[in-house]
């Protein structure tokens, strides 16, 4: 469940329903087009599927040999509709990224074929470039007070994001916020843009009376948009839990299968 690295800044966790900061610039009031709404929807799905393949790998590989990926870091890329990750290092020039062990993905998401990789295989393509993004992008995150996740997906104009984001730590509490998505360049060595997508992390409990949660809710101040993690914190939950989110101008809709509506338009006092 926690393959998490400490990288963030300590942040307040909190068991309420709602991101409680200063409210920062918001976006145009007028809705959002569809095409931008199924953008955010692709970006969260392509998250969740990264996060499911890289948990599964790192399964596969840690059974394998529980010690063997220690101080490693893993990739993970999309080709041909099946998933590939791989384990390494990066080298000492950051010119190559040495490869340990490659599991890919077989008939489902919860399904790798782990093989151990010759020493002198090494990557100086997307899994260099996504390991040094990793690498850029958590320097500038900072220290950590608890685990979290790193996820690299391609970005338009061969650029790439990198996502920062809490991981589970504990069983059917699926953390959301404390967040962030970097544009980092195509080799991965410049950071393009840094989006805060939410700061205060949401770690709801469960409770014996709560038989089955209808939906979740919080609100959200930073855009006027979900962000990628929405989805994704939709999809992560199992079974998977629509999520109302309201911004300054809207009331959204998460649905189970990632899709975003808008519910309603806010009217705002003048």
């Amino acid at each position: 469940m926690n393959r998490g690295i400490q990288v963030t800044t300590a942040v307040a966790i909190l068991a309420a329903a709602s991101f409680s900061v200063p409210a920062m610039s918001r976006g145009p009031q007028a809705p959002p087009a569809a095409e931008e709404l199924a953008t955010i929807t692709g970006r969260g799905r392509m998250l969740y599927e990264y996060d499911q393949a890289a948990w599964h790998a790192t399964d596969g590989v840690q059974m394998a040999n529980p010690k063997t990926v220690e101080g490693q870091r893993y990739t993970a890329k999309k080709e041909n509709g099946k998933w590939r990750v791989v384990f390494g290092k990066l080298n000492e020039d950051r010119t190559r990224f040495v490869i340990t062990y490659e599991a890919d993905e077989q008939a489902t998401l919860r399904q790798f074929a782990v093989r151990q990789e010759p020493e002198e295989r090494a990557d100086e393509g997307f899994f260099l470039y996504a390991a040094r993004a990793m690498e850029v992008a958590m320097k500038d995150f900072g220290g950590s007070s608890r685990p979290y996740n790193v996820a690299v997906l391609p970005a338009p104009s061969e650029q790439l994001y990198v996502y920062l984001y809490p991981a589970q730590t504990k069983a059917r509490v699926y953390p959301l916020g404390g967040d962030v998505r970097y544009l980092v360049s195509a080799d991965g060595m410049e950071i393009l843009e840094k989006r805060q997508m939410h700061k205060t992390i949401i770690e709801n409990q469960p409770t014996q009376q709560a038989k089955k949660v209808g939906a979740g809710y919080h609100t959200h101040v930073l855009s006027d948009l979900p962000e990628d993690t929405d989805v994704f914190h939709v999809l992560t939950q199992d079974p998977p839990v629509p999520e109302m989110v309201m911004t300054a101008h809207f009331m959204y809709q998460v649905k189970t299968d990632g899709t975003i509506q808008i519910e309603k338009e806010l009217k705002r006092k003048k």
